[in-house]
């Protein structure tokens, strides 16, 4: 605010206008030309700890001040340094107010006009009687950006770093490419004047914002576009990774069944999982539009905010820094569905599981390689009971499709490989949707938790003889090839051509009766299917991963948990061996093979496992 009739020619600038550029802005137009500039040393002071922080926006003010200095130097304008340079308590409580009120004690001090981009600040100042010219945001017309010319049609990802050339993920969702965009290596000047650019976009545009500016690391939403931007010590060079989606698509091109479509509408708990970059994000969007159509009341939880969802469904990111506080503001907005993007921390999962037990229909975004792989990562965090009502749907996305579909329910159950009634306990079953086959079954066992594959044989040593003994007795009574698998302990299937059925079963049953007082053991007796077929050898290799404790080196391989193996150092053979029912083979620490297993790992040679 001018006084009238009084002529300003000395002018103090608080920290918010030399971080905008305001007033060399000014300077340069003619309009604070030849003026007195003052900046009060409490400037200097916030400027210099937040660059010292590793603040980009620190960084920046301290540009602009150079920026003054050679205006100064060109006698443009008088620049002085001016006012008490606050302490370090004063600096800590900066957002309280304490710099503000220094700034405004040497504009007062000065006579001089107070130029502010701070609202607080000039409200505050206009109520103590200091002149004030407060900077209202204004519409820019935007250029383009530097980093834009770096992107193409199909780029979905750009990586600077000072030293290397540019690269670039460029493709479709299914088929991503990582190239060199750029023979020249990246500058540390050409990418300090990129983050700085990206800062001031950020400043000055109404649709985009600082999401996260942390000591070495700043994440950016510009527009469409998501930016982090790494500074040492925090990264050992200079780093921006700029990432925007490339496709926006409706569910209608997921091809979705009609029963997971009436799944996703009947407010349930659901996690979108699948490896970086496959889609999620791009397929739970599609979820809110969805949804949001049908006529509910969407909204969605993030940080950093890039979920690409229309303007009528609100983006909340966290409140105060805390995604909890997000949450019970949620629940008193009363959403029919909220989509938490990226569900990884302990915190983030109990937050989901509370918003989901108070009735609010959930989608969470999770990182996994596999369906089942985002179910064990709610195990330990939300109790084993009460996981199906959390979450009842896992969708996995690859490659920018639905790959797998499974569904969560809760029974009691003796598990699958156990045969004794009073082993019956609480189960989880995994089923995969279209199939209606059980997939996985997760309960507890002892102070474990146990995820057991179900499809998979689990077989005891002794069953190989057992299974020998009775398909000796068998093929006295059947002409044809007999097949014999037992199920366990105490109970083994036999399958024969359809015209030994009558002779192995005999008249009532007492042939099959007589068999089963002789070998201890119930058989039951079926055909050969003509869809059944053997199960031929496996020849693919497996490649453990490789643990090494204080009494054991362990591979494992879930992928064979139960069964027969080999193990090969390079084309070495090492050892036969059974993998236990959780994928795990142990060896003894001080053994010829464990040392051996070490020293092809140290050699570079390969370890695997074939199946016998």
């Amino acid at each position: 605010m001018k006084r009238e009739g009084q002529r300003i020619t000395r002018i103090a600038s608080d920290t918010s206008a030399i971080i905008d550029g305001a007033i060399s802005t000014r300077v340069k137009s003619g309009e604070y030309a030849g003026f007195q500039i003052i900046i009060p040393e409490a400037v200097v002071a916030e400027l210099e700890a937040q660059a010292n922080r590793g603040l980009e926006i620190g960084m920046k003010g301290l540009d602009e001040l150079q920026e003054l200095r050679k205006l100064a130097n060109q006698a443009m304008i008088d620049l002085v340094f001016t006012g008490r340079r606050p302490n370090l308590d004063e600096v800590k409580l900066a957002g309280g107010g304490e710099i503000d009120a220094l700034i405004r004690e040497t504009a007062q001090q000065n006579n001089a006009l107070l130029v502010t981009a701070d609202r607080v600040q000039s409200q505050v100042a206009m109520a103590k009687g200091i002149d004030v010219d407060f900077i209202t945001p204004r519409f820019i017309e935007h250029k383009p950006l530097k980093i834009e010319q770096f992107f193409t049609e199909d780029t979905m990802s750009v990586h600077l770093k000072n030293g290397v050339p540019p690269m670039a993920k460029r493709g479709s969702v299914s088929d991503v490419k990582f190239i060199r965009i750029r023979e020249e290596p990246c500058t540390y000047g050409e990418l300090k004047l990129i983050s700085r650019e990206l800062i001031e976009r950020a400043r000055s545009d109404p649709a985009s914002f600082m999401e996260l500016d942390f000591n070495g690391a700043s994440v950016l939403q510009i527009g469409n576009m998501r930016v982090a931007v790494a500074n040492p010590p925090f990264s050992d060079e200079i780093e921006i990774t700029a990432v925007r989606p490339i496709a926006k698509v409706s569910l209608d091109q997921y091809r979705l069944s009609s029963v997971l479509k009436e799944r996703i509408k009947e407010q349930r708990g659901i996690l979108i999982a699948g490896p970086p970059g496959a889609g999620k994000s791009t397929f739970a969007a599609g979820i809110a539009i969805y949804l949001h159509e049908m006529g509910y009341v969407v909204k969605t939880m993030e940080a950093p905010r890039d979920l690409q969802v229309p303007k009528e469904i609100t983006q909340y990111a966290p409140l105060d820094g805390s995604m909890e506080k997000t949450a019970d503001l949620l629940l008193l907005v009363r959403p029919d569905y909220t989509i938490y993007d990226e569900v990884r921390k302990t915190s983030d999962f109990h937050i989901f599981a509370d918003m989901r037990l108070a009735g609010v229909g959930m989608i969470g975004v999770v990182h996994a390689n596999r369906a089942v792989d985002a179910i064990q990562r709610l195990i330990g965090r939300v109790e084993l009971g009460i996981i199906p009502q959390v979450v009842d749907t896992v969708i996995f996305i690859n490659k920018g499709e639905i790959s797998n579909v499974q569904i969560l329910e809760f029974t009691v159950k003796v598990p699958s490989g156990m045969t004794e009634a009073d082993l019956a306990r609480p189960v989880i079953i995994v089923t995969d949707i279209e199939t209606g086959k059980t997939e996985y079954e997760i309960y507890s066992y002892g102070d474990q938790v146990v995820v057991m594959p179900v499809g998979l044989e689990v077989k005891n040593p002794s069953w190989k003889l057992a299974e020998g003994e009775v398909k000796e007795v068998i093929e006295h009574y059947a002409t044809g090839p007999v097949d014999v698998k037992m199920l366990s302990d105490h109970k083994a299937l036999v399958r024969v051509l359809e015209h030994d059925l009558p002779k192995v079963i005999g008249k009532g049953g007492k042939v099959i009766d007589n068999i089963e007082d002789i070998l201890g053991i119930h058989i039951d007796v079926r055909k050969f299917e003509s869809e059944e077929k053997k199960e031929k050898p496996q020849n693919k290799e497996f490649r453990p991963i490789i643990e090494k404790t204080k009494k054991h080196v362990i591979l494992n391989i879930p992928e064979l948990a139960a069964k027969d193996v080999e193990v090969y150092a390079g084309n070495e053979f090492l050892f036969s061996a059974t993998v236990g029912r959780h994928g795990d083979i142990k060896v003894r620490g001080d053994s010829t093979i464990a040392v051996s297993i070490l020293s092809a790992v140290e050699a570079g040679d390969p370890v695997t496992v074939k199946p016998l």
